[in-house]
């Protein structure tokens, strides 16, 4: 029954699958690609009011291209994985460059464009040009991983390999952008991670996993490694008009390009570096211990609210600014820094 495979998640989607996706209408080159790019490493549902703003601000691929990154981090805030809004900008002005504001039909081409790899590259041609490319997401790693029964961890190279040729090997001649969306729907509401409603599933008859009741083996898990903690001073630090000082992040690492309160290696002495900065303080206060999880690694913030009645300016706009409690939202700001500064209300002389 495998050769039918496409034909039986084609017609689960007419009946089931999603068709009333924002970015589904219409079906145009940027806004799949918007979306296959804010869907990377996040779910739908959480996605879903991000782009709608995203696209009022951007409506098309030149607004983008020219608008300023901070605006385009500020309305990226909160989403995370920020690499993300720093390579959509790039592949914007790309496109514009290069392409003439148009996406290249061939996957080397889109692969070539920052932020964009084999499966987002399948997924913006086979959805918005209905041509024949694979895609390979987690949600579909998890499908043909069952129904084939393809042991080991799909990051490692070999099993990769495995998954890409079955997912070449089963594409239909037509209807390819509804395919690449059953995929994903497929394995995002039935062929889930846990409690898999194989009882509904469209390729349930001939799925290996299913039938030797080892549906919960596979895919294998990533080998666990203990996550590391890492521990930081965040010095909010206001001067004597209640304004705050901000330093733009460097373009890698945590919260790369994002503007945010200095961060200091647990290690630093804090007064050390006010004090080096040419700043002087009149009063200090330690505040509860913030804990963020990033993918990787745990991470513990250590505020300290810090008065400022002597600056020296900082006169470098591009990486500090001063800036008003109510300007803060123009910025592109980590999602637990604005919740933290939003619980705080500005110290006053």
């Amino acid at each position: 029954m495998s050769e039918d495979f496409a034909g039986r998640v084609l017609g689960w989607f007419d009946m089931h699958g999603r068709h009333d996706l924002p970015w589904q209408h219409p079906r145009e080159p940027y806004r799949v690609w918007l979306s296959e790019i804010m869907l990377q490493q996040t779910q739908v549902a959480t996605v879903i009011p991000y782009f709608q703003r995203f696209l009022a601000r951007f409506p098309d691929l030149r607004s983008l291209a020219e608008a300023p990154i901070d605006d385009v981090l500020a309305h990226w805030a909160g989403l995370g994985y920020y690499a993300r809004a720093r390579n959509l900008h790039r592949c914007a002005q790309a496109l514009m460059a290069q392409h003439g504001g148009e996406f290249p039909r061939s996957s080397a081409a889109v692969m070539a464009l920052p932020g964009i790899g084999r499966s987002t590259a399948g997924a913006i041609l086979s959805q918005a040009f209905g041509d024949r490319h694979p895609i390979l997401d987690g949600n579909v790693r998890r499908v043909f991983a069952r129904h084939a029964a393809i042991s080991g961890w799909p990051g490692e190279p070999a099993v990769q390999r495995q998954l890409w040729a079955l997912a070449e090997a089963r594409l239909p001649t037509d209807r390819l952008a509804d395919y690449s969306q059953g995929l994903m729907d497929l394995g995002a509401t039935l062929c889930t991670s846990r409690r898999p409603a194989c009882e509904r599933c469209p390729v349930a008859a001939d799925c290996q996993a299913r039938i030797q009741n080892t549906v919960t083996r596979y895919p294998a898990a990533k080998p666990r490694r203990e996550r590391p903690r890492r521990r930081a001073h965040l010095l909010l630090l206001r001067n004597r008009a209640g304004e705050l000082l901000l330093e733009r992040r460097p373009p890698t690492g945590i919260w790369g390009g994002l503007w945010c309160p200095p961060l200091l290696a647990e290690e630093l002495s804090p007064s050390d570096w006010v004090q080096s900065r040419q700043l002087r303080t009149d009063a200090t206060t330690e505040m509860p211990v913030v804990h963020h999880a990033f993918t990787h690694f745990d991470l513990e913030l250590l505020p300290l609210e810090m008065q400022v009645s002597m600056d020296s300016g900082l006169a470098d706009p591009g990486h500090w600014r001063w800036v008003e409690t109510a300007g803060l939202h123009q910025l592109g700001l980590p999602a637990p820094i604005a919740k933290l500064l939003k619980s705080r209300s500005p110290s006053r002389p």
